[in-house]
């Protein structure tokens, strides 16, 4: 195992027949067991099912021609970074910073945040969104909204 980890990103190939093999080999395997590592020497490592989804996702993106980022959760990112990763301006990202809704450091009189609480406050608004999406279908139901648009006449 690397002594430290490190980020890093894996551009698609120059000729990705081989990754298209692969990915469409991935794709039509049924699961019957564990998947299995097997080095150069045929030795065989039974792999976690986690790793193996990440593995397929990595295939299936490197094949379509898109680079992967692999990163430690304990990753600093700059704002920039950071607010490339929510796809917000990084003026919204340094507000949502100082109003304490991101954790992050200072150094020097830089903000630095972790990737571990970005994808953390990206879960986070993503299940309140669904969550006020669902109450929303649901306010509507109970109002009989959805009766009062299939009964409407066309405005023209």
């Amino acid at each position: 195992m690397p002594s430290a980890l490190r980020e890093r990103t894996v551009l698609p190939p120059e000729d990705p027949a081989d990754l298209n093999r692969l990915a469409q080999g991935l794709i039509d395997v049924e699961a019957a067991g564990r998947a299995k590592l097997v080095g150069p020497d045929g030795s065989h490592i039974d792999i976690p099912d986690e790793l193996y989804e990440v593995l397929r996702d990595v295939v299936g993106a490197l094949s379509q021609g898109l680079a992967i980022s692999i990163a430690p959760h304990n990753t600093m990112l700059t704002t920039q970074e950071a607010a490339d990763l929510l796809n917000v301006s990084r003026p919204t990202l340094v507000r949502l910073l100082t109003d304490g809704e991101i954790p992050h450091t200072m150094r020097g009189r830089h903000r630095r945040v972790l990737l571990r609480d970005i994808l953390d406050y990206a879960e986070r608004t993503r299940t309140e969104r669904r969550s006020a999406l669902d109450q929303m279908a649901a306010d509507a139901e109970d109002d009989d909204l959805y009766d009062a648009t299939i009964d409407s006449r066309p405005s023209r």
